[in-house]
């Protein structure tokens, strides 16, 4: 895969003026299309989920500030091919969504400016950000996106189910505090309702094999990568994680043949106590949790991965507005300005998406703690880890070790081969990528 390079030597041989790609503000983001529901929407607080959260909030930029001349375009998730092809035109749009995850591939090769000096010029200090926010788009010590959101790995609870199990107190679920409560609660679980503890999206779904193993070999002090070309999971640590996931799996304690779909409508369905996915799912839940008549109907908690070893840290990512690098005119770089700042003031409505607010004073304030479940969640704000941000191709690499991960736990693979496969299978990619 050099398609960056190719990009980056196609940028060094000319840029862009803004007569080439005309004047205004050029947004393109992903979180999906409803122009049908909220085209002309402008009032944010009245929407809802991603896409119509973010589609008014840019309308409402648009007409607070029609001197920015907003277009917008819609990308298929995720986007970063039709990005890669505009700046190998060089004509990138001004600001694009962006995992944190892919900002090393970009700012490494020079393609996204430092977004500094329009903090700065917009009043936002980098301080006012959360710790893992800030991280998340960190890169040589500069920072190359606005922070927008965390996002990582929850245990999604159905506590009709915990009750009956024994595992609730004063309302609250009761969660492991070591490998040895895992077995001994799933166990306890199975047994009293005849259900899984765990509904696991193994089946084509490497990210949530991935975030179980980077999660608890940080909660052990391992580095996960030894360096930015090294992953190292074939190690005392990492096996730690796989053979307690494998045994899960092996007593029926965690399913073993479901794919995210199905592991969804199972967890809807009251088939299982816990399903173990990401923040984005608050919301569909939230809604059974309101339902009359549904398993989840007030039967629903989310707490964070629980802490099963020394540290409290658990593996996050998130995502951000970049800026790729070309000429702009003084006018268009203010209406970057102008837009970081509308929507820096903006980020407690993002958060209704269940994805955790990039800014600080958000995330303690009470219009977020006052949400549903948030309380609970937002530790991990401040727990979160990224990857060492010189980890390139973070989004590829998470697909090799989830395949591996996922091969161990559901024992295609002894634990020791899949680890092997893993670290050989990711060094391998990695020494390849210019």
């Amino acid at each position: 895969m050099r398609w960056l390079g190719v990009v980056a030597a196609a940028l060094v041989l000319g840029s862009c003026s803004s007569g080439e790609r005309g004047q205004g503000l050029y947004i393109q983001r992903f979180f999906g299309e409803c122009t049908s529901d909220y085209g002309t929407a402008t009032d944010i607080a009245k929407a809802e989920g991603e896409c119509g959260i973010i589609t008014t909030m840019i309308n409402a930029f648009r007409q607070a500030d029609p001197a920015a001349k907003v277009s917008q375009n819609v990308v298929a998730w995720p986007g970063y091919s039709q990005l890669t092809a505009q700046l190998a035109a060089r004509q990138p749009p001004d600001l694009v969504t962006m995992h944190t995850g892919v900002i090393p591939d970009y700012a490494g090769k020079g393609l996204l400016e430092p977004v500094e000096p329009y903090l700065q010029a917009a009043g936002l200090s980098p301080a006012m950000f959360t710790p893992a926010s800030r991280q998340g788009v960190t890169w040589q010590g500069r920072m190359y996106g606005l922070p927008w959101d965390t996002h990582g790995g929850l245990w999604h609870i159905n506590t009709a189910l915990f009750a009956k199990a024994g595992l609730m107190k004063d309302g609250k679920p009761i969660l492991p505090r070591s490998p040895e409560e895992l077995l001994s609660q799933g166990r306890q679980f199975r047994a009293r309702t005849g259900k899984p503890y765990l509904l696991q999206s193994l089946v084509a779904d490497p990210a949530g094999a991935a975030r179980i193993l980077y999660t608890y070999m940080m909660a052990q002090g391992a580095p996960v990568f030894t360096d930015p070309r090294h992953i190292d999971l074939d190690n005392p640590k990492g096996q730690a994680v796989a053979n307690l996931f494998r045994q899960v799996t092996a007593e029926g304690i965690g399913t073993s043949n479901m794919d995210t779909p199905a592991a969804i409508a199972a967890f809807m369905s009251g088939e299982g106590g816990v399903y173990p996915t990401g923040t984005w799912m608050i919301g569909q839940f939230e809604t059974e949790e309101k339902t009359t008549g549904r398993p989840l109907f007030k039967s629903y908690a989310v707490q964070p991965f629980p802490q099963l070893y020394a540290k409290n840290v658990m593996f996050v990512s998130g995502h951000s507005w970049v800026v790729p690098k070309r000429e702009r005119t003084a006018a268009e770089r203010q209406a970057i300005v102008d837009f970081f700042r509308f929507m820096v003031a903006r980020n407690g409505d993002w958060a209704r998406t269940g994805h955790l607010p990039a800014v600080q004073s958000v995330i303690d304030g009470p219009a977020f703690l006052g949400l549903p479940h948030r309380s609970d969640i937002a530790i991990v704000a401040k727990i979160g880890r990224a990857l060492p941000d010189g980890v390139l191709r973070q989004n590829a690499v998470e697909g090799l070790v989830g395949e591996e991960m996922a091969a161990a736990m559901t024992g295609q693979k002894p634990v020791r081969r899949a680890l092997a496969d893993a670290d050989r299978r990711v060094n391998e990619f990695l020494a390849e990528v210019p």
